[in-house]
């Protein structure tokens, strides 16, 4: 069986494998933050101790990260970092797929799906890599919302294109 939009289910499973991947950074880094809930050692200090009084999950779950997971000394704020990451392109990536999917159910052509879904998967990438890895502004954060943008637009246009050309045609 064939799928019906290959370019679109393609590009759908691409960018669920790299949301995945995102979102285990968050966990490794909230495991050997020991941070839960927030993105911040300041957080964490505004919330009850859980290990003072644990339920019967959180000191199993403490036990084996004692023992599975070094816990980290310093709050370096790569844990907010990998937060927003993991945010943004759970923010971005959505729509942009959606309109890659609907131009091909309308049957854009095939150069302009492979354009706009390989601006938007490389520009995640791109933006995701630098802002876990420097703080600040930074090339491939750049990089990354320009492709975003990018595909937005074109993809956007193309979808007022074909949506005028099926209203009025």
């Amino acid at each position: 069986m064939n799928a019906i939009v290959p370019i679109s289910t393609l590009f759908i499973g691409i960018n669920g494998f790299i949301a995945f991947f995102l979102s285990y950074l968050v966990v490794m880094e909230r495991s050997s933050t020991r941070v839960w809930h927030g993105e911040s050692s300041a957080d964490v200090a505004k919330q009850p101790d859980y290990r003072e009084n644990p339920n019967p999950v959180a000191a199993v779950v403490e036990s084996f990260l004692e023992k599975s997971v070094p816990k980290k000394s310093i709050d370096d704020g790569i844990l907010q970092r990998k937060v927003r990451a993991f945010g943004n392109f759970i923010e971005f990536v959505p729509i942009a797929l959606l309109i890659i999917l609907v131009l091909e159910f309308a049957n854009a052509p095939a150069a302009l799906l492979w354009l706009l879904g390989s601006a938007l998967t490389s520009g995640r990438v791109a933006h995701a890599w630098g802002l876990i890895t420097t703080y600040g502004p930074s090339p491939g954060r750049a990089i990354g919302f320009f492709l975003t943008w990018f595909v937005y637009l074109l993809g956007s246009g193309a979808c007022v294109y074909y949506g005028l050309t099926g209203v009025l045609g």
